[in-house]
């Protein structure tokens, strides 16, 4: 493959999953259920032994090392900012990659839509039966050798608070940073939706998350039952029905396919709706779930054959399978939940950002709690070419922020005072 210098055509299509529910919470999965995705060990409380370690100050902590994160970062560095000088990338994942790394293995890169260029390097070339999860791992890699962006990993933040002298206080795995500005770039994948039913915890079957599909060979042979409306409740319902033995498809509301071509307009306007719930304060929809789900040659077979035949969501789990409230049964090996994500940002909840309604209120990318505070990858920009722009808009609001600000620079690189071992 071959990666050159030229961005990406805007295309504002998500590769994300729809909603199943308002609410959130985990589920009480049955003992056969698969364990959670890759998550981040993070404490529930910061030892107060800890905070006589001295802090490293820097201007910016970028917090995320997916496509949000690069972006800003790269942004960053453009307009004079040095990485592990004035700015600090932390990434918790173990490689480069974001949340692709962790994409199954059978969702081929040719498979994939929606997927845009960091800025300043175009990815080209790329075999599209290869997994996207090893296209975009490398292409990440890449990206960050050839800026030098010196991304920090596996590093888990575990709180930001509000530090000394107007700065902020980024408690993390590796060490404490005094930033005067924070981009969180933390994306969504470390927090799978699993919405509640009655009597989930009594199911005899195997229940997993979308974020658990290793592919259709784990399913051959059983009775499946997928929950959701998204992108990737259709991409892994397509691929396990030639295996199961049987399927099911159930969603909140019945799914919207879209015809034609998906342009700029029609994208600006999906985000616009977005926008208007963060706006309010509320919890963000996933940008899917206002553009509907592109209509493909092996959708339309799907449709078709029978496999897309949608039903409502059942009223309750049984030990054997699920039930609606008209009495109707299903029954059922595997419950399949491909209900989405939630924003991963508990992290920031020390700085209070939230509104009563539950979500944060932006203009553009900067919190309206707190100015220092911009959240790229989040809401509206929650798409790889709403990241990309995010990056370079949250980057002009926070050199604007420190340039009417002035802070003394560090003396020294940032490499954070390591904690005491405990």
């Amino acid at each position: 493959m071959n990666y050159t210098g030229v961005a990406a055509a805007p295309d504002p299509t998500p590769d994300a999953s729809g909603a199943l529910a308002e609410h959130s919470g985990s589920a009480i999965p049955s003992a056969s259920t698969l364990p959670l995705p890759h998550t981040s060990a993070i404490p529930t409380a910061f030892p107060g032994a800890l905070d006589t370690t001295p802090a490293v100050e820097t201007d910016v902590v970028v917090i995320g090392g997916g496509q949000a994160g690069l972006a800003a970062a790269f942004h960053l560095q453009r307009v004079g900012y040095r990485p592990d000088r004035d700015f600090v990338v932390l990434d918790h994942s173990p490689r480069p990659g974001g949340a692709w790394q962790f994409r199954w293995p059978s969702l081929t890169y040719g498979k994939v839509h929606g997927m845009h260029a960091l800025p300043g390097m175009e990815l080209s070339g790329a075999d599209p039966g290869r997994p996207s999860s090893e296209v975009i791992g490398a292409y990440f890699e890449s990206y960050e050798q050839t800026f030098g962006l010196s991304v920090h990993r596996p590093v888990s933040v575990l709180a930001v608070r509000e530090g000394a002298d107007g700065r902020l206080l980024v408690e993390s795995s590796e060490g404490r940073y005094a930033s005067r500005a924070l981009i969180n770039a933390t994306g969504t994948w470390d927090r799978p939706f699993w919405p509640r039913f009655p009597g989930q915890e009594t199911f005899g079957g195997r229940q997993l998350h979308s974020s658990r599909y290793e592919g259709p060979e784990q399913f051959r042979g059983a009775r499946v039952v997928v929950v959701g409306g998204g992108t990737s409740a259709v991409q892994q319902l397509l691929e396990i029905a030639p295996v199961a033995a049987a399927t099911t498809w159930v969603t909140r509301r019945p799914p919207v396919f879209r015809e034609g071509p998906f342009g700029e307009e029609e994208g600006r306007a999906a985000v616009a709706l977005v926008e208007e719930r963060v706006r309010q304060g509320l919890p963000p929809q996933s940008v899917v779930s206002v553009t509907g789900l592109p209509m493909t040659d092996a959708i339309r077979q799907a449709r078709e054959s029978g496999v897309l035949e949608r039903l409502p969501v059942f009223e309750r789990i049984t030990p054997t399978g699920v039930v609606w409230a008209d009495g109707r049964r299903v029954a059922a090996d595997v419950i399949l939940y491909a209900t989405g994500f939630r924003a991963a940002i508990d992290h920031l909840a020390p700085l209070k950002l939230r509104e009563p309604g539950g979500g944060i209120r932006m203009a553009g990318t900067r919190t309206l709690r707190d100015p220092r505070v911009h959240l790229v990858g989040y809401g509206p920009s929650a798409s790889t070419i709403g990241a990309n722009r995010a990056g370079r808009a949250a980057v002009h609001d926070i050199r604007r922020l420190l340039t009417l600000r002035p802070a003394r620079r560090p003396t020294a690189p940032a490499s954070p005072a390591r904690f005491p071992e405990a």
